[in-house]
């Protein structure tokens, strides 16, 4: 229901821009809540943490990655060594000199013992000779065969993996991370309704400034017309030779500083005007009208008082200064619990699945195929020289620091509030004093003007009266506009100003 009315207020308000616009507090307040550039930054800051607090859950699930990849290089993986791949390919010629130089010396044994004659040891020998060749060339051929069935064609991979990632246990620091993302939305709520207060306390003090600037106008007006009447009734009372002409420079001197007065009044009220434009939004040379400015009085109902001790203790709950202190210390508690969880154990539950080309499992084949794989991953800090216990212990103190300012705070609004309860009282007092001064005021001036009607006043007595009413009547204006302000302020101070 609230927001329709403010929507209406808005609307009736940007109606007619060049026309008089007639503003009332509600509508003020409704502009500048709704023009505040403040309060959009509030809103923005808002949305910004409740998107960081989300990205703060995904901490607890599983995060997947794709890689992929080619990449040529110069030279191939090889299964040999250089000695080994010369080895092979002359497997053929050394093996045969090998069983040659073997036969030949058991022959030249068996010459030597006379088990065999020279010519028969002749004739062994060359068809020794006559066998190696092609034994030799047959064992190269399956040497250098076996050589390049263990060649890899790895001039240019291709290369691809599906990675999973689990955090299982982290210390904590992903529960202290979501801890502080929910604090830090509750602190942007706090900062808007920070900043909405504000607005409307500065709203409702540049308000009643025009209201009582405006009430001192018509009186300023309303004086100077008497002592014009009393200027215009004593150059007669001169030209009949009753007044003298000091009382006419004495009223002249009083019409002057009437007439100062009356402008004074007048630029202030355009200045508090344009102030008030600014607030709300709005083109500062817009003609405005406020529906209080021109009644006789605020309508207050004295009957209201505010006699009952304000409960201090909701202030706690209320202010949002206190509140955004009370996030500043969850948040720094949250932050030593991040900070331990830097140096306790990690672990990880990691998973995938691999993909190359050639296939590293199936002899360098020139096909993709790859495996999935499963582990975990531990990590233990063994020895960071006392790093954590000076990192806590720095965390804490900060701790302990934003509690102080916590109770420091308390304590000043807690004044703050009982000052502005006494300021209610105050204005209360005034006002009602103020109405019965405005009563003598007006008698005092009535007995004066109509003594010196008879003859038996001077003007001084007539002048008297007069600054004597408008000062009853400006302490009045004054009086009003205070009570509206310490109520306003002690709203404030409690932390219930609300629109």
């Amino acid at each position: 229901m609230k927001t329709i009315i403010s929507l209406f207020l808005l609307c009736g308000a940007f109606l007619s821009a060049e026309a008089q616009r007639t503003l009332s507090l509600d509508s003020c307040r409704a502009l500048a809540l709704h023009n505040n550039k403040q309060i959009n930054v509030s809103k923005l800051k808002q949305d910004m943490a409740m998107n960081i607090r989300k990205a703060a859950k995904t901490k607890y699930l599983p995060k997947v990655d794709a890689a992929g990849g080619y990449q040529y290089f110069s030279e191939s993986i090889s299964l040999l060594s250089k000695d080994e791949k010369n080895q092979l390919n002359n497997l053929g010629t050394n093996a045969a000199t090998l069983a040659g130089g073997s036969l030949s010396s058991m022959v030249t044994g068996l010459v030597q013992q006379g088990v065999i004659p020279a010519s028969v040891a002749q004739q062994i020998s060359g068809v020794i000779g006559q066998l190696g060749t092609p034994m030799a060339t047959a064992g190269n051929q399956i040497g250098n065969s076996i050589v390049k069935s263990l060649e890899t064609d790895t001039h240019n991979i291709w290369g691809g993996a599906i990675m999973v990632r689990q955090p299982i246990f982290m210390g904590g620091a992903i529960t202290a991370i979501n801890n502080i993302a929910k604090i830090n939305e509750n602190l942007a709520a706090n900062d808007a309704d920070y900043k909405t207060q504000s607005t409307l306390y500065d709203i409702d003090q540049a308000y009643w400034l025009v209201v009582s600037l405006k009430q001192k106008q018509l009186l300023a007006n309303s004086y100077l017309n008497l002592v014009k009447k009393l200027n215009s009734d004593v150059q007669k009372m001169i030209k009949e030779g009753i007044a003298t002409h000091a009382d006419g420079l004495r009223v002249n001197v009083k019409v002057n500083e009437a007439e100062m007065q009356v402008t004074q009044v007048d630029d202030g009220l355009i200045l508090s005007k344009m102030m008030l434009c600014q607030l709300c939004g709005i083109p500062m040379e817009d003609n405005i009208t406020l529906t209080d400015e021109n009644s006789d009085g605020l309508n207050l109902d004295m009957s209201q008082q505010t006699d009952k001790v304000a409960d201090k203790e909701t202030a706690s709950s209320n202010r949002p200064e206190l509140r955004m202190l009370q996030n500043g210390i969850e948040i720094s508690e949250q932050a030593t619990k991040l900070v331990r969880a830097e140096y306790l154990p990690h672990v990880l539950l990691t998973g995938g699945y691999l993909v190359s080309n050639p296939n590293i499992y199936n002899s360098f084949e020139k096909k993709f195929a790859g495996t999935w794989n499963v582990g975990v991953m531990v990590q233990v800090p063994v020895w960071t020289w006392f790093e954590s216990s000076y990192k806590i212990r720095a965390s804490k103190l900060a701790t302990s620091m934003a509690q102080m300012e916590l109770c420091d705070t308390k304590e000043k609004i807690y004044l703050q509030i009982t000052q502005s309860q006494f300021k209610v009282k105050e204005a209360h007092k005034k006002l009602t004093m103020a109405r019965k001064n405005i009563k003598s005021a007006e008698e005092n001036l009535r007995c004066a003007n109509l003594g010196f009607r008879e003859g038996i006043m001077e003007t001084t007595d007539v002048m008297t009266a007069q600054t004597a009413w408008q000062q009853a009547q400006s302490q009045k204006i004054d009086a009003e506009v205070d009570v509206k302000l310490s109520l306003v302020n002690l709203q404030k101070a409690l932390g219930v100003l609300r629109y």
